[in-house]
Order: structure tokens, then C-alpha cells, then sequence
């Protein structure tokens, strides 16, 4: 005789993405033991702004609670990559956490260097939890007319 076997949508979801996980040396975040809902949480990258003027690229990146000495920036091969890392507080004695969303870990971002700059000429500043890095655009041979004598 056949039995009839109940699928567990969840329970085989969650081994899925344990598996996928430890494919990708990342672990899922869940609820605290004895809850069931898993919580998505994004992999730590901070958010940037690049824009540019007749002068200048520039890269504004977001980088809340990050420390200035916690933050490389790197220019070198055609790549800016700016890389870090934002670190859990201290657990306090009497503090309990419900819930944590913040994302905390090493991060990097690469981003390909424009042709008209030059790594050399690449400065940074960091401010109130923003970095913002300085791309100098490198002037351009202009094209000059050229008087032509007559012989």
C-alpha cells in the first residue's frame, strides 16, 4: 500500500539555502530558536553616489558606524576598490538583542578607474560616516589649428 508523505515546503527551502550558503562561504540568518520565519538579510556593501564634473569623478559612499581607520581605499591597475570593515558593538551584560537587521563584516567595493584619471591623483576624505574619494580627470591634448604658409 502507498503512504502519503506531507511536503515540508519550509524544512526543505531552508536546507536549500543552508546548502546554497555553504556553496557560497555565506550562513542564513534566522529567527532566534523556536521561531520558524527566516529573515533575508543583503551581504554588506555600502551604498555609493559616483558623479562628475569638468574637473573631477566622484565616488560618495555611505558608511555608517565604520571608522576612518577601518577604511582602505586602493588605486592601482585600472581599479579603485574601497574596502573595510564595520563591527558589531560589544555584547553588554543586561542587553539582550531582538532583532539584528545592520549588516556587520569586511566589505569591498571595485569600481573601474575612467580612462582620464590617473591613480596617482586619487584622494579621499571621510565625514560623518561618508567617504568620499576624489577621481582628478587628467587635461586632454586640446586640438590647435595649424597655420599653413604658402611656398
Amino acid at each position: 500500500m502507498n503512504a502519503l508523505t506531507r511536503w515540508k515546503q519550509r524544512k526543505q527551502l531552508e536546507a536549500l539555502e543552508l546548502s546554497l550558503g555553504n556553496l557560497l562561504n555565506r550562513t542564513p540568518t534566522h529567527w532566534p530558536e523556536g521561531q520558524q520565519e527566516p529573515i533575508a538579510v543583503a551581504e554588506w556593501a555600502p551604498l555609493v553616489d559616483i558623479s562628475e564634473d569638468d574637473v573631477e569623478y566622484r565616488i560618495k559612499a555611505e558608511l555608517p558606524e565604520v571608522r576612518k581607520e577601518d577604511v582602505k581605499v586602493t588605486a592601482q591597475e585600472g581599479t579603485l576598490t574601497i574596502s573595510g570593515e564595520r563591527k558589531f558593538e560589544k555584547e553588554e551584560k543586561g542587553r539582550r538583542y531582538h532583532r539584528v537587521e545592520c549588516t556587520y563584516g569586511s566589505f569591498a567595493r571595485s569600481f573601474s578607474l575612467p580612462a582620464d584619471t590617473s591613480p596617482e591623483k586619487v584622494s579621499a576624505e571621510f565625514k560623518d560616516g561618508i567617504l568620499t574619494v576624489h577621481l582628478n580627470k587628467e587635461a586632454k591634448a586640446q586640438p590647435r589649428p595649424v597655420e599653413v604658409k604658402l611656398g
